[in-house]
């Protein structure tokens, strides 16, 4: 508890710093057996993270500096009761004692200058990544207008650079100056960079790195264009690399539905070709303007634009189309997938359809057919859907029943006639009592190697040899960039399902007259 009013962002971003902080020194994924095996290191992460309600150190590079971890050479040692070994297992020199943990001197004194940076940082090969990653988040109206599109993107930096290096990333968008102004919007940067740069040219980030992989910067990019929601006359192109539509009441009686599926031509799928090491890997020597006659990435494209991506051939993958049945549905009896494999679960009435991306080409189709919940007419009938293959003919007789038939008999002839509905009424009542069971929204989740939705890449990365401190004579580090652009259930498409009945029925109508 807080005795004093506390900014909430604070906490959550001190708490994700925690659990970063622990994965650093204890491992992915943070378990509790890994946490209670490594008290001690973990009561030193803490005491250096936070003291007395004060937040204190947080970069992992620093904690390095400071904390104590045991290796696992030394828990090696410890289990055989070797000298040197951990105080646990010298019970011989000092039975049921534990010496206390000796932390090295604090950061102020002996350690590095660079709060983010450890010092006396030395590797045998240096290397510079730059990974950039968009996530999609589009919302799509059942007419087919795009409500919402926005990316969320993230570039995360990978640093295996002996001493300090001094880096300067430049990046590019489609309109030059003012269009990387325009799509980085809302930014977020790590402490390491320079903040007065990137005012000054936007685009240029100037920073000494962290030692090892962090999130250098986020952003988020609205794809659609400006004004784009309140002019009704034109539906903006938001060019996605697939796309879906859903048709329901579909067969006779309206208990079908059909899920459609788009891929666009300029996307290829993993079986086109042989998947580009440009857009699975790392680049090497792409980056920077002394890379000579390097292989280089191809400029991309403004979003909604039919130019070529980041790469001439970038690949969809892992593609998932998800849709919520109304918990009234009872089953699908009929499920006919064109390609790929889909899976009803009648419990959650989550129908998921997963169409690997060598058997996608460039459309696919899912026809399902929709069972209802028992009426009280099902019921009596017994047609719950079990049939033990009786027959009237094979039975025994019974006096008893045969009298309890000969008074229902009397009773429904003693009953007034009701005029009997017409066959259209018949059919118009079927596809109102199915309308409610047709699903009402699709998501679809992708990831596409090679291409970002926001036009966004890295034009160079250079090291400042100047300002960079033990680099060495000569060194000239790989680098390397990779693009991906995913859609965890980000693509979300409405369904009227009140639209499509009464076009069904329209038709009927037309029919029969």
């Amino acid at each position: 508890p807080s005795s004093t009013d506390v900014e909430p962002l604070l906490v959550l971003e001190f708490l994700h710093r925690v659990a970063d902080a622990l994965e650093e020194f204890l491992g992915s994924p943070l378990l509790g057996s890994r946490i209670e095996s490594s008290y001690d290191v973990v009561a030193q992460v803490l005491g250096e993270m936070c003291d007395a309600g004060l937040v204190g150190s947080t970069e992992p590079n620093a904690l390095r500096d400071v904390v104590e971890a045991s290796t696992w050479v030394g828990k090696l040692l410890g289990g055989v009761g070797l000298p040197g070994s951990s105080p646990v297992s010298n019970a011989s020199s000092a039975a049921f004692s534990l010496q206390k943990p000796q932390l090295n001197p604090t950061l102020s004194n002996s350690g590095s200058a660079i709060p983010w940076r450890r010092s006396n940082v030395r590797h045998t090969s240096n290397e510079l990544y730059v990974d950039i990653v968009e996530t999609l988040s589009v919302t799509i109206a059942p007419s087919g207008r795009p409500l919402s599109a926005f990316a969320n993107g993230s570039i995360a930096f990978t640093s295996k650079v002996s001493g300090v290096p001094d880096l300067l990333l430049t990046l590019s968008a489609p309109g030059g100056k003012v269009g990387i102004e325009k799509a980085l919007d809302l930014p977020v940067f790590h402490p390491c960079v320079r903040l007065a740069r990137w005012r000054e040219r936007p685009g240029e980030l100037s920073f000494v790195p962290p030692d090892g992989r962090f999130v250098l910067a986020g952003y988020e990019v609205d794809l659609l264009p400006p004004g784009s929601l309140t002019d009704g006359k034109t539906t903006p192109n938001i060019n996605l690399p697939a796309s879906i539509e859903v048709y329901t009441s579909l067969g006779p009686y309206g208990s079908e539905f059909e899920i459609r599926l788009t891929l666009s031509n300029r996307f290829r799928t993993s079986n086109s070709s042989a998947t580009s090491s440009a857009a699975s890997s790392s680049l090497p020597n792409t980056l920077g303007r002394s890379s000579g006659s390097a292989m280089r990435s191809t400029p991309s494209p403004a979003f909604g634009t039919s130019a070529t991506a980041h790469f001439s051939n970038p690949t969809v993958e892992d593609i998932l189309i998800s849709t919520q049945i109304p918990t009234s549905v009872r089953n699908l009896s009929d499920i006919r997938p064109s390609k790929g494999e889909a899976h009803f679960s009648p419990t959650d009435g989550a129908l998921e359809w997963r169409i690997p991306s060598r058997d996608v080409g460039t459309s696919a189709t899912l026809r399902c057919t929709v069972v209802g919940p028992l009426t009280a007419k099902d019921a009596e009938g017994g047609t719950n859907g079990f049939d033990f293959g009786t027959n009237s003919s094979t039975c025994d007789y019974n006096d008893d029943d045969d009298a309890l038939s000969m008074h229902r008999s009397s009773a429904k002839a003693s009953r007034p006639a009701q005029p009997e509905r017409t066959e259209s009424a018949r059919y118009a009542s079927h596809i109102a009592q199915n309308a409610a069971l047709m699903p009402q929204s699709a998501t679809l989740s992708f990831s596409v190697k090679g291409w970002l939705a926001s036009g966004i890449r890295v034009e160079s990365l250079e090291i400042d040899k100047k300002r960079s401190r033990g680099l060495g004579e000569g060194v000239r580090p790989y680098k390397g960039v990779k693009y991906l652009c995913v859609s965890r259930g980000g693509w979300r498409l409405g369904v009227d399902v009140g639209l499509a009945t009464d076009k069904v029925l329209h038709a009927w109508m037309s029919f029969v007259t």
